[in-house]
């Protein structure tokens, strides 16, 4: 059981403040986040401290990731693709060779449009990363966009994925997974992650409860709310099903959670709710790890 990792994602603001205090419930792995650029940080630095935060734990580092839009032409624009590169140099440094994020857009206009731009940026990124034996992941959010219009990110649907694919034929580009952001558009995500498994790099822990009730009565652009972001062990997917489909395709990355989202484990609940969710993603991947005897094959 201990090829797939169960994790937390940590702003790279509370690196230092708050992963010594989660490593004692248990979490194995780390997602470290930057929001829309490195900025200031001293990454070699950062990687440093780090290892000695995780050093004799057992824990490590899942991946380091980026949520921005690197594709649009402005000084914000320049600063992600920038970062997205000072992030794929580091990722050796912290002991993984995974950065992710959003592949962005051109605001406000179909997906399909910005594919040419996301071929010029990535192109060269996926090339870099290949170079540094890194992997990039793209994170299936839609951050409230559609398939015509959007601020943020194009990688939130199959048909985006197969026109991506085709754009940067590279291996080491894939996805960065959550059941959540396909059910929120009303997406069964078992099927998909079926047909998509193997170019998932990396697995989001968050989940969703959708009022079947409401959508029949009331349809999904009405006043009352259809769906909630949860945190795994309290949402609609099995995660059971979840883990057993990635570990049939050979997936041996971490399952990370993704909290601050559930409307009733947050504030003072919010850990509580982590480490509830931590606890329950490991029973679904089968509990403790037992190892095999000498005989391990049993006839009968």
């Amino acid at each position: 059981m201990h090829e797939i990792k169960i994790g937390t994602l940590v702003s790279v603001d509370n690196v230092k403040r708050v992963m010594p205090k989660l490593i004692p419930y248990g979490f194995e792995t780390f997602s470290i986040t930057f929001w829309e650029t490195v900025g200031d940080w001293d990454l070699a630095l950062l990687a440093e401290e780090t290892r000695k935060i995780l050093a004799g734990t057992g824990c490590r580092i899942s991946c380091l990731s980026l949520f921005s839009n690197p594709l649009v032409d402005t000084e914000k624009g320049a600063e992600a693709r920038e970062s997205w590169e000072k992030l794929i140099h580091a990722a050796p440094l912290f002991g993984t060779d995974l950065v992710t994020g959003f592949a962005g857009r051109l605001p406000d206009r179909p997906v399909e449009e910005s594919i040419p731009r996301y071929r010029e940026v990535f192109t060269p990124l996926a090339e870099l990363a290949q170079e540094k034996g890194v992997r990039i992941a793209f994170e299936n959010c839609n951050m409230d966009g559609d398939w015509t219009r959007g601020d943020w990110n194009i990688a939130f649907s199959p048909a985006a994925w197969d026109m991506m694919f085709e754009a940067v034929p590279h291996d080491n580009i894939g996805l960065q997974w959550e059941p959540c952001h396909q059910m929120v558009q009303l997406v069964d995500p078992i099927p998909q992650l079926r047909k998509w498994a193997k170019k998932v790099f990396a697995v989001h822990g968050k989940d969703a409860t959708i009022a079947w009730d409401v959508v029949k009565e009331s349809g999904i652009c009405g006043r009352e709310p259809f769906v909630w972001h949860r945190t795994p062990g309290f949402g609609d997917s099995n995660w059971t099903d979840i883990i057993s489909i990635l570990r049939m395709a050979g997936f041996q990355g971490s399952i990370d959670i993704e909290g601050w989202h559930d409307p009733v484990y947050r504030g003072d609940l919010e850990y509580t709710g982590q480490v509830f969710a931590l606890n329950y993603l490991k029973q679904c991947r089968g509990g403790e790890w037992v190892p095999n005897f000498e005989s391990d094959e049993v006839r009968i």
